[in-house]
């Protein structure tokens, strides 16, 4: 069909639209004939009648892919405009210049057969809503997703004959370099080296990213980082994203590995990235270069990092921490199975360990299936982890010294060429100034200011290095020493040392211990520890479960018995300090840090009321004692001679509190009150005294008759 037979007169009423694309920006660079070629599709449009201001040319997409129109700006407007009925005729080139994907190019195709919009490119128009012309552009369609197919496939197919071949360059993380003749060779910078090689043993050594991170900041280390697609390194302080790539990467273990990752694209264009296994990578050549470290060690460090995630796996040993829990990530529940966690109770100012295996609970909403004490568990594991370690002596200890010798030797290494950096760069800036010009300020002064900055970085870094060192000298100084040997020569000093930290307990544990199995015995208050050490030997212990709070506070028995015998003679506050004399402990003493604690007159009183235990003022009622009233109106006397009468013992008076007392009568003569100067109270007093003393002589003569 003629074209001008399809353009009709309402197509010509709304615009023509010239779309203009290349894929790269080296294509709009270097084809510029193809440029050309677009832009004169404009002429075709005024020779089918349309005006030159009703053409619209986007070129907003040039150096933009179309193999997806979710990063094309300009396509997406186009398809906009012709849904809303603007467009009449839609220009390209050709099919691919609008699109490489099939579902962009048939929903253009659907839109513009709804809108009665036409399509033209080099080899002539066409109309959508006809089934011949659509046909003919679906083909169109099919065959340039096609073409990009049969390109993208050449270009990956030979990509990956030299990967498979190990040829391929790819960019090298830091610490490696390509030669000369393209090889991948060690950094010939022995700083970068160094610092490496220190980062996979101080991995090695802790077995944590985040650790290797602290160690680094304590020690005043950094890390050598090159910029991406430059060759320039830095150093600054190491991450914990740049330690998780660097563990990640095989590279390090002189692996030549390509195709780690999966990479596809959603549906709103975003690129999306998968893991793919070692056994799924395109090409793995062990081997390849040197490297920092072995293809095993690398195997182990990955492991050790999926240990040491947060993930709630069936078996899991996370790296050791600072909690006092000393079974963290090793204690298995003899009931189900599943590993226990730890858990942490602050109460009256302490922290508590528990053990708890709460799986049950979180995944189907159950009780918890255990929940035992840490401490008397741990207390046990740590008495025979020292009786089997007593044997390691002196020897130990020097080997732990060198260890750490050789550990700080190496990190002074270190600071040593960060030292040595800096002195090469202010030796290069002083060259520079001294070179310059002198008459010419501008530059000299800049140049000046330069070899300043540098040498001030040059007497940081020396400064750094010297405090560092007289830390090192004072930690490992001989009366250090002289401690570490007489700990290690009695290992369970060691184990009880409060300045050893929780972390190196447990780090020490690991070496020794497998697992741990708890089994909590309620009826008979205990727990079972049945132990498994590395290399198959087991060992089960028993330990009491401790008391519960009210259990721990409740006063013994015999206590109790003997405070009801006190009270016949004694008030509550002389009973307490009869109990305090004979060492006997309150109840609330057996909590922890509460050892100290001693009996009180209300301590006494709370045991009298709380055991139902008669009072002192009843037992004296029932020895026929009277109150003061009831005294004076026997006697015949006031208050104030009654209390006269006590303090010469004329008439007893006993206590039973701190401020009040009962009375008891004499014997059968009854004293009368007299009121004379030449017969005074003490007088009579005194002359009762010898009476009662010589009965008393009377009835112990008759007795022995």
């Amino acid at each position: 069909m003629n074209e001008k037979l399809k353009v009709q007169s309402h197509h010509l009423e709304r615009g023509a639209y010239l779309y203009i694309r290349q894929s790269s920006m080296r294509q709009v660079m270097e084809n510029v004939e193809s440029t050309k070629r677009q832009y004169d599709l404009r002429g075709r449009a005024i020779g089918l009648g349309w005006r030159d201001d009703q053409i619209t040319v986007i070129d907003s997409d040039q150096g933009e892919s179309g193999a997806s129109a979710a990063w094309r700006a300009g396509f997406q407007h186009l398809v906009s405009d012709v849904g809303m009925g603007r467009a009449g005729i839609v220009m390209g080139l050709e099919v691919s210049r609008l699109a490489r994907n099939n579902a962009d190019w048939h929903r253009l195709l659907e839109i513009c057969a709804l809108a009665d919009t036409l399509i033209l490119d080099e080899d002539g128009v066409y109309d959508p809503a006809n089934f011949n012309d659509r046909l003919l552009l679906g083909l169109k369609g099919t065959m340039s997703e096609a073409e990009l197919h049969v390109i993208k496939a050449r270009l990956r197919g030979g990509i990956l004959n030299k990967a498979r071949r190990g040829e391929y360059r790819c960019p090298l993380p830091t610490g490696f370099i390509y030669n000369e003749v393209g090889d991948v060779v060690l950094d010939p910078d022995a700083q970068i080296r160094e610092m490496i090689t220190h980062f996979f043993e101080t991995f090695s050594r802790v077995g944590s990213a985040t650790q290797t991170v602290k160690a680094f900041a304590s020690e005043g280390l950094l890390f050598p980082s090159r910029f991406r697609n430059s060759k320039r390194v830095v150093f600054q302080p190491l991450t914990t994203s740049t330690a998780l790539r660097t563990l990640h990467n095989p590279r390090f273990a002189g692996v030549y590995a390509y195709g780690q990752r999966l990479y596809r694209r959603t549906v709103d264009g975003k690129k999306q990235v998968r893991k793919r296994e070692p056994n799924e990578w395109l090409a793995c050549i062990p081997d390849a270069h040197p490297g920092y470290i072995s293809w095993e060690q690398f195997q182990h460090n990955l492991k050790a990092l999926e240990a040491n995630g947060q993930g709630y796996q069936t078996a899991r040993v996370s790296p050791p921490r600072e909690g006092a829990a000393l079974l963290q990530g090793r204690v298995i529940c003899g009931r189900c199975g599943c590993h226990m966690r730890a858990r942490y109770v602050t109460r009256r100012g302490q922290v508590d360990t528990w053990y708890v295996c709460s799986r049950a609970y979180v995944s189907r909403g159950e009780p918890h299936c255990q929940s035992i004490a840490g401490w008397p568990v741990d207390a046990a594991i740590g008495e025979l982890i020292a009786a089997e370690m007593t044997p390691a002596a002196v020897e130990l200890a020097l080997e732990i010294r060198k260890e750490i010798e050789a550990r700080y030797d190496e990190a002074d290494k270190l600071r040593l060429r960060a030292v040595e950096r800096a002195q090469i760069d202010a030796d290069l800036a002083q060259r520079r100034f001294m070179l310059v010009d002198p008459n010419n300020r501008l530059v000299a002064d800049t140049l000046e200011r330069e070899w300043n900055d540098k040498l001030r970085m040059l007497a940081d870094l020396r400064e750094e290095r010297a405090r560092a060192l007289r830390e090192d000298r004072a930690t490992l100084d001989d009366a250090i020493r002289d401690r570490l040997i007489a700990m290690t020569a009695d290992f369970k000093t060691v184990w009880c040392d409060p300045t050893l930290p929780n972390r190196e307990r447990k780090r020490l544990l690991a070496y020794l211990v497998e697992d741990v199995t708890l089994l909590k015995f309620q009826a008979e208050g205990e727990t079972r520890i049945h132990i498994r050490f590395r290399g198959g030997r087991t060992e089960t212990l028993t330990t009491q479960n401790p008391k519960s709070s009210a259990q721990q506070v409740r006063t013994r028995p015999e206590v109790v018995e003997l405070v009801d015998k006190l009270l016949d003679d004694h008030i509550c506050a002389e009973i307490a300090d009869i109990l305090n004399a004979r060492g006997i402990r309150p109840g609330g003493s057996a909590r922890r840090g509460k050892a100290d604690a001693q009996f009180t007159d209300l301590r006494v009183i709370y045991l009298v009321k709380q055991y139902g235990l008669r009072s002192r003022y009843d037992r004296l009622r029932e020895r026929g004692m009277l109150t003061k009233a009831e005294a004076c109106a026997k006697l015949g006397i006031t208050e104030c001679t009654l209390v006269r009468w006590a303090k010469y013992d004329i008439v007893k008076r006993h206590a039973y509190n701190g401020y009040i007392g009962l009375y008891e009568l004499p014997g059968p003569h009854v004293p009368a009150k007299q009121c004379s100067r030449w017969n005074q109270l003490a007088h009579r007093a005194e002359a009762i005294r010898r009476l009662n003393s010589s009965k008393c002589s009377d009835l112990k003569e008759r007795a022995v008759v």
